[in-house]
């Protein structure tokens, strides 16, 4: 049989010059790997690609004759990507002009301008190669890295992007590939091998045992190179982690834990040190050589890193000036007319006389030409006869065929079978999961990190806890012993209007939670890590706890120390009522860091909107003098609710007497008259109505109060029913934010 003989001429670029058959036992004996590789190989020379053809290896393993991985090649052909910008409004934009009665001359806005962030990019890679795409900043390097990950929303990206010759769809994609965003974004308070695990957790099937994920995650430590960090903290600005590179690894470490296909990586040595960086890409070349595709944006590669590179691609403003390999960067710009110094970092002169032709009158337009003809003329020279493959019995595969080939040899540890169900002899069809558990799995796993990290900060806890029993203390000591004279009514309804408007205003410290994690779920949910629904349940599961402490410590502190009415079920009801706000609060503010993206922004929100939701309560003004065009203000208070309900469960007994004889003249300009005198005026009030009124006689019972303060409509289980809906009811909507608001593509 035939062995393919390659060599590399002067340029470094690869010439297949004969072919000599290698015996094998037979046809029928190889592989599917085999079969596919040879496939690989013959395409190779069919399309003059510049890489040396796979070489073949056998390893004992159980008897088993094992290949390499089934071979990918990703292509991608006139990549295109325009946005719109909007002028800038100008005060003479404001001035009226006018109208002209010409219909060829329209009355609308000028359109908006366009700007081309990518122009026809096209190129190839494949399986055990590094691409990396350089350019300086603003050139594309990012945005071509999105497109190629489908970070660009379907129909705003022009071109194809193919992966063994068959268009990927969206969710083959989500499953087959993983995406490394350029910030860190990572747990503080979680170890590496804890990180590392949950990673496993969210990405591996729930078939495969926790002995194996776990085999799995250490594997990954050593290929990573972060054994001795392994039980080292991540770490925050005010706790003492890992090192730079070290977090870099890790959360490379956390996209690869499946063993992705393709790898995308925006910038993974941004930031980091010369040996750091070095260790990253090593770290990259690593991977690509277990069988991975990896595509990724670099600024500026030292020497040591552009040895581990196989393809180049530099931008220009959206346009391609050079795509080849490494080894052919000098030939390229000595034949450009710009030939590199021996001495000399070639991408670093590279990047620097593109940037010099930036600020040229020509632009780049004339290297961006010369690399069209430059990649005609490779084309030309490298173009071969056709050559037949071996006889295979799988002479077409389809996509899902190699993957699920590719699974069947250990690749994409999350592609939701073993690698036993899978059968190399019969890879017809590839059933892939969204998801890779369940979503009671999903919840659980999620609210177990969170607790986790959240046990690890006991200070935030203690925080909002020490605010609430102080600001319990502080009512607890001004309305000490409250008595049920009229001034004690109207210094319980203070202590109500308070104390409820308390509940949700403490709320407002769980609003950085969501912003601080808002990055960490976009990249964890857009390549189907867990559900959305399973972190919302996780997250209002994972904040309850918390919120029956806080209640509970408020009730203790205030109940008793102010005299309120009710006994144990009143005591009861009060810390209900309590748990009900806080419930309602915290997910009203969850709700909100959904939305807004900044945290001060997020308090200003919620600080002014609590005061109106006090505002409109029903303490300041009553039900019944409210106008009617704010009148559905009233009903969507959040704190109308909880402060009804407190008064029904203080003033409900009929037998309690508030106002009695001459307490009538309390709170008036009559208070102030001595007691005889109020005694006679209680007397000629008496004869003048016809009835007996006494110093003893009840005025005002808790009744008569409710039905002056307006509450009148709902009972006090209503109230507290219609609020732990209201919790939910946010609960539904921050889902919905989600859902709508974390696309995580460009428009």
């Amino acid at each position: 049989m035939a062995r393919i003989v390659a060599a590399d001429d002067d340029d470094g670029m690869q010439q297949f010059y004969s072919m000599e058959l290698n015996p094998i036992s037979s046809v029928s004996d190889s592989t599917l790997g085999q079969l596919l590789k040879n496939v690989s190989d013959v395409r190779k020379l069919a399309i003059g690609d510049e890489t040396p053809v796979h070489e073949s290896y056998n390893q004992d393993n159980n008897d088993d004759n094992l290949t390499r991985t089934v071979p990918f090649v990703l292509t991608f052909d006139n990549l295109t990507y325009n946005v719109s910008i909007r002028q800038k409004l100008t005060f003479r934009d404001l001035i009226p002009r006018r109208k002209t009665n010409d219909p060829e001359i329209p009355q609308t806005v000028i359109p908006p301008n366009t700007k081309t962030l990518l122009n026809n990019i096209s190129g190839e890679t494949r399986d055990g190669e590094i691409m990396a795409v350089l350019g300086a900043s603003g050139s594309g390097k990012s945005t071509l890295i999105d497109a190629l990950a489908n970070r660009i929303a379907k129909g705003s990206l022009k071109g194809t992007v193919k992966l063994n010759g068959e268009t990927l769809q969206s969710r083959t994609l989500k499953v087959i590939s993983a995406y490394v965003m350029q910030d860190d974004l990572l747990f503080p308070m979680l170890t590496v091998e804890e990180t590392l695990m949950f990673a496993a957790e969210f990405r591996l099937p729930r078939s495969l045992p926790k002995s194996k994920k776990k085999l799995r995650v250490q594997a990954l430590i050593e290929q990573l190179g972060i054994k001795n960090a392994a039980k080292t903290i991540i770490g925050d600005e005010g706790h003492r982690g890992i090192s730079g590179g070290e977090r870099r690894r890790v959360s490379i470490g956390i996209d690869i834990i499946h063993d992705p296909i393709l790898l995308f990586l925006d910038e993974p040595t941004s930031g980091l040190d010369s040996t750091s960086a070095y260790m990253v890409v090593k770290v990259l070349k690593r991977i690509a050589q277990s069988g991975s595709i990896v595509i990724m944006s670099i600024h500026q590669p030292s020497h040591r890193v552009l040895g581990l590179l196989n393809r180049l691609i530099f931008l220009s403003r959206g346009y391609t000036v050079f795509s080849g390999s490494p080894v052919s960067l000098p030939r390229f710009f000595a034949e450009f007319g710009s030939p590199i110094p021996e001495n000399e970092n070639r991408t670093e002169f590279a990047l620097d006389l593109i940037r010099e032709l930036e600020g040229s009158a020509g632009g780049t337009k004339g290297l961006v030409e010369f690399n069209k003809k430059w990649q005609e003329m490779k084309k030309e020279s490298n173009r071969q006869p056709p050559l037949t493959p071996p006889a295979s019995p799988y002479p077409n595969l389809t996509l899902k065929e190699a993957i699920a080939a590719s699974i069947s040899r250990g690749k994409l540890v999350s592609g939701g079978e073993s690698a036993a169900a899978i059968s190399t002899a019969s890879v017809t069809t590839l059933t892939v999961p969204a998801f890779a558990n369940s979503i009671w799995i999903e919840i659980l796993t999620l609210s177990k990190r969170s607790m986790l990290n959240s046990r690890r900060q006991p200070e935030l806890f203690g925080i909002r806890l020490a605010s609430v029993v102080i600001t319990g203390f502080i009512l607890a000591t001004v309305f000490w012993r409250i008595d049920n004279s009229p001034k004690g009514v109207q210094e319980r309804l203070g202590f109500f209007a308070f104390a409820m408007s308390t509940m949700f205003y403490t709320c407002a410290e769980a609003l950085p939670v969501f912003l601080q994690e808002r990055y960490i779920f976009m990249r964890e949910t857009a390549y189907n890590a867990y559900r959305r629904s399973s972190y919302v349940l996780s997250h209002a599961i994972v904040a309850f706890p918390s919120l029956i402490f806080l209640s509970v410590a408020f009730a203790v502190t205030t109940f008793w120390a102010v005299g309120l009415d009710g006994g144990p079920m009143g005591f009861l009801f009060y810390c209900l009522i309590i748990l009900a706000s806080f419930w309602s609060g915290s997910s009203f503010v969850t709700f909100l860091s959904g939305i807004v993206p900044h945290v001060m922004l997020g308090y200003t929100i919620v600080v002014a909107i609590l005061a109106y939701f006090l505002l409109f309560s029903g303490f300041f003004i009553n039900r019944n003098r409210i106008p009617d065009y704010w009148i559905w203000f009233h009903y969507m208070s959040l704190v109308k609710y909880p402060y009804e309900a407190v008064l029904q469960n203080e003033f409900s007994d009929a037998t309690k007497c508030f106002v009695r004889g001459v307490q009538i003249f309390d709170n008036t300009p009559l208070g102030v008259l001595p007691e005889g005198m109020k005694l006679r005026l209680l007397d000629t009030v008496s004869r003048s109505l016809g009835t007996t009124i006494s110093s003893s006689t009840c005025l005002t019972t808790g009744a008569d109060i409710l039905t002056q303060q307006g509450v009148t409509q709902l009972s006090k289980w209503n109230c507290l029913l219609i609020t732990v809906g209201f919790g939910f009811f946010f609960r539904v909507l921050f889902y919905f934010c989600l859902l709508l608001g974390s696309k995580n593509k460009r428009s």
